[in-house]
């Protein structure tokens, strides 16, 4: 790299990785077209559903989804891909001979799959609003606030992940439980307020849930401030414990 400041460096990493992220059509579909399409398969279960006794609409439920589904798939999947095939192809094991530091090179890398989601986020957010009848969120920092953190978090899991991934092609099946889990308990395709208690507050802890609660909550404007800490502070909690992983087993040459 011939940039001498920190920003200098990432951006440049960042551009490369954007050139390589677009020559795959694989990751471009995963991340770009599947997060867009993804909510719309959940509307003939929203429809089926009785939102009226969680206190819900069609909207609350759907934005917090298609927020969810980008941050899953433009970012997390493909991020965990990213740093598998950079492993393996030895990129990361040059990046680190030069004058970038671990923690530039990582989340230089991370800088065009998040920009993606954040971009996702935003168009699905309007698209919603435009097309549901859905008003100005009622408390919009919550919703950034929780946007923000579930950007940070999902880069960092997926390098958590990606530690523990073999191959690229295994990536995409190492990354399974959590997008499962996330997707069947983050209140993604079922609210917690229609779950049983118990359940529902084992799916309070899981890494994506105080997201999801973080956006419908400031779009609905019923989420207490009490609530709303317990939320930062379970997702702040995930990616500390994170990073505390990545720090502690990242491998940065090929797992042979």
């Amino acid at each position: 790299m011939s940039t001498t400041t920190v920003a200098g460096r990432m951006g440049a990493l960042a551009r490369t990785e954007l050139i390589l992220l677009g020559r795959s059509r694989a990751t471009i579909v995963a991340a770009v077209i599947v997060p867009l399409f993804l909510p719309f398969s959940v509307r003939s279960a929203v429809d089926e559903a009785d939102l009226k006794e969680a206190g819900l609409s069609v909207g609350t439920l759907l934005l917090p989804a298609a927020v969810g589904f980008s941050l899953l798939f433009a970012v997390y999947a493909a991020l965990t891909t990213a740093y598998v095939t950079r492993r393996e192809e030895l990129v990361l094991k040059r990046l680190r001979t030069g004058e970038l530091r671990d923690r530039e090179i990582l989340v230089g890398a991370a800088l065009p799959a998040t920009g993606i989601g954040f971009a996702q986020c935003v168009l699905l957010a309007a698209g919603c609003m435009a097309l549901l009848n859905l008003g100005a969120p009622s408390a919009p920092h919550l919703v950034l606030l929780g946007l923000l953190l579930g950007l940070v978090m999902c880069g960092a899991l997926a390098a958590v992940t990606a530690a523990f991934t073999r191959t690229a092609e295994s990536a995409q099946v190492t990354g399974l439980p959590l997008m499962f889990l996330s997707m069947l308990g983050s209140g993604i395709t079922v609210p917690l307020e229609m779950l049983p208690d118990r359940l529902a507050s084992f799916c309070e802890l899981l890494p994506l849930t105080p997201v999801i609660t973080l956006v419908r909550g400031g779009w609905t404007g019923d989420l207490s401030g009490y609530d709303a800490l317990g939320a930062v502070a379970t997702a702040l909690a995930w990616t500390v414990i994170a990073v505390f992983a990545v720090r502690r087993w990242f491998r940065w040459e090929p797992r042979r």
